[in-house]
């Protein structure tokens, strides 16, 4: 594949591993940094812009997340660009015969654009999105990550000129439905044929055949030291508050941060809707147990809207979470 025909390569980051991973092996196959752009998308939105039906800012995502990617791009020199949905998962769990909320997203410019919420029928969800690889059902990936990405490639102008190759980590390994994905494909946001309006744009998935060993070996071939919550014991970094969490992650987040723990069970009542089929939060870690030795100073930097710790260590070494528990979205 030549990765040289592309003007610019924008690199869908969560801060977990299979995306740095996915940054580091295109670093690896000599695209000029120049080239590259981080992009992450914010699932609780920003603070401040939730509008009255939703009752808590930051109740899904590791706080610390934003400010690991930040540190992330200033280690490499490549830019970092946030995109989000106005108020994020809680904002449209929340959702009571109303509207989608509004894109936002940076821009390299400076701009901050906002586009859609202004079309479509008034809705209500009033429930978290359920575990299924269904995107309709598990709505929280569509609508705060994917929809996201999307619009933020459908409305910058400097997308109808030149090539952009669009990169995401998900590999074959973490479920059945992954397995079937295409390495490579025209994007979803790609209108290389279209009549007013042409985007080049392709999607590639470069560790997708990879194994977890290989995802660990290129992170330590460039002494990266990863996200806090792998460290803590965690094998996947979705969100914290991920419906698909297993019943030891939930008791762990109980134990660290139960103020986030008890919001989660109290609207799985006020809905009378759990995340999981069967069982509530409150069911699911009553014979649970939360990971150990999970270092108070890591659970400090975790729960914190800083990242105050280096990105590259000389010490480098496997976290805790490595071959985990494989809790995440399918």
């Amino acid at each position: 594949m030549n990765l040289q025909q592309y003007d610019r390569v924008i690199i869908a980051n969560s801060g977990g591993k299979d995306s740095l991973a996915s940054f580091l092996y295109v670093l690896q196959c000599g695209v000029p940094r120049e080239k590259i752009e981080l992009w992450h998308h914010r699932v609780d939105g920003m603070p401040g812009d939730i509008q009255g039906n939703s009752p808590q800012f930051g109740l899904f995502d590791w706080p610390c997340t934003d400010a690991y990617n930040e540190a992330l791009g200033r280690a490499f020199n490549v830019p970092v660009y946030f995109s989000w949905r106005m108020g994020g998962i809680t904002r449209e769990m929340f959702r009571d015969r109303s509207l989608t909320a509004p894109v936002c997203y940076e821009c390299p410019d400076g701009v901050l654009g906002t586009a859609g919420g202004k079309r479509g029928k008034p809705n209500t969800r009033r429930k978290y999105p359920q575990q299924s690889a269904n995107l309709q059902t598990r709505w929280c990936s569509s609508s705060v990550k994917i929809d996201v990405g999307d619009v933020a490639l459908n409305n910058q102008e400097r997308f109808q000129h030149g090539k952009t190759l669009f990169v995401t980590g998900e590999r074959a390994e973490e479920s059945a439905a992954r397995a079937k994905y295409k390495t490579f494909e025209p994007h979803r946001a790609d209108r290389r044929d279209g009549k007013r309006v042409k985007r080049y744009i392709d999607h590639w998935r470069p560790v997708h055949e990879w194994p977890e060993e290989k995802v660990w070996k290129i992170i330590e071939l460039y002494r990266v030291l990863v996200h806090p919550a792998y460290r803590l014991g965690w094998g996947r970094l979705s969100c914290m508050a991920c419906i698909f969490g297993s019943d030891s992650q939930w008791a762990s987040i109980k134990e660290i941060d139960p103020e986030r723990f008890n919001a989660h069970a109290k609207y799985e009542r006020e809905f009378n809707c759990t995340i999981h089929r069967t069982k509530s939060l409150a069911e699911r870690v009553q014979n649970a147990k939360p990971y150990v030795d999970m270092e108070p100073l890591l659970v400090t930097q975790a729960l914190a809207y800083e990242y105050n710790m280096p990105i590259f260590v000389d010490d480098w070494k496997l976290p805790a979470g490595a071959f985990g528990e494989n809790a995440g979205p399918t």
